[in-house]
């Protein structure tokens, strides 16, 4: 065989061995339903897990799922796809993303990763059930019958794009509970505890990231428009002040200009993800040191051309 050709199949074997793909892995089954995720193996893992949440309105679906390009910096990624609203309700998909970290911290020896390296991202709805995996970690359950129930939920690192962080005040303070925001937008994905005036603070207070603030929380990264018409870029902003103020690492990446997602600097926002999630997971210096507060970014969006 000629030395060329051999070049060229062996480069085409290596490039097609880099990230291997197992799909539809069952991480939960309940009414009638089964909940799966994909799982990207890299071909040199650094024994780190990324979780990608895919989630869009409290919406997933397998379509369009990829691997963020973690793998390719050696991170072991899943990529979770939940039980989509109104036929389940917020709460309880937030327990369909803690069920998805225990599963993969329980099934760590097989995947090959450090069950105390475990990060997670999502954008949007994703991004706050990312923020909910971070403050309302738990430890498992030492009794459960099924072993994967007795794994922790806790992850380790965060980093997400504008998710929503405190429903009862949207853009003002209560706000939420007079007709602002998802709880009166989209009130199916809440479900029918919100009927009442009871019902609806206690959900609201129930769902919001912000409520759970504590030092002991994992290190969190947020990247936002301040031009949101989704997300109050404001939410980020008290996110991060609060978890200042509990003594906890949070930063805050204002993108002046930006709506919800699509500027030109959202590469330079994942590689600053991934920057965050090497320093925390694995103990690897940023070359730009974080703030551990808020910065203000220009936002640039490609103009289309006139055909």
């Amino acid at each position: 065989m000629r030395p060329l050709l051999v070049c060229l199949l062996t480069c085409s074997f290596a490039c097609a061995q880099e990230t291997t793909r197992v799909r539809d892995v069952i991480y939960q089954k309940r009414d009638g339903f089964t909940l799966t995720l994909d799982v990207f193996k890299p071909a040199k893992p650094n024994g780190a897990a990324i979780i990608k949440i895919i989630s869009g309105g409290w919406n997933s679906t397998h379509t369009g799922i990829d691997d963020g390009a973690w793998p390719k910096y050696g991170y072991t990624t899943f990529v979770v796809v939940h039980g989509s609203q109104p036929r389940f309700h917020i709460d309880e998909i937030v327990t369909d993303v803690q069920r998805a970290v225990r599963y993969v911290r329980s099934h760590s020896v097989l995947y090959g990763i450090d069950p105390n390296k475990i990060g997670v991202t999502g954008s949007s709805a994703g991004g706050h059930l990312s923020l909910m995996l971070a403050v309302k970690g738990d430890a498992g359950n030492p009794t459960a019958a099924d072993g994967i129930n007795r794994a922790s939920s806790a992850v380790q690192a965060v980093a997400c794009f504008y998710p929503p962080t405190d429903f009862i005040s949207w853009s003002a303070e209560n706000d939420g509970l007079n007709g602002v925001g998802p709880l009166a937008t989209r009130k199916p994905a809440f479900g029918p505890k919100i009927d009442s005036p009871a019902g609806l603070a206690a959900m609201g207070k129930a769902l919001s990231p912000i409520n759970f603030i504590a030092k002991t929380q994992p290190p969190i990264f947020i990247v936002q428009g301040d031009q949101d018409d989704l997300v109050p870029f404001t939410q980020a902003l008290r996110f991060q002040k609060k978890s200042a103020e509990a003594g906890a690492t949070c930063e805050v990446v204002i993108r002046q200009g930006a709506k919800h997602g699509g500027w030109a600097e959202m590469g330079e926002d994942s590689q600053r993800m991934l920057e965050w999630f090497n320093l925390h997971l694995l103990g690897l210096p940023a070359p730009k040191p974080f703030a551990n507060g808020v910065t203000q970014l220009p936002a640039t969006y490609h103009q289309k051309k006139n055909r």
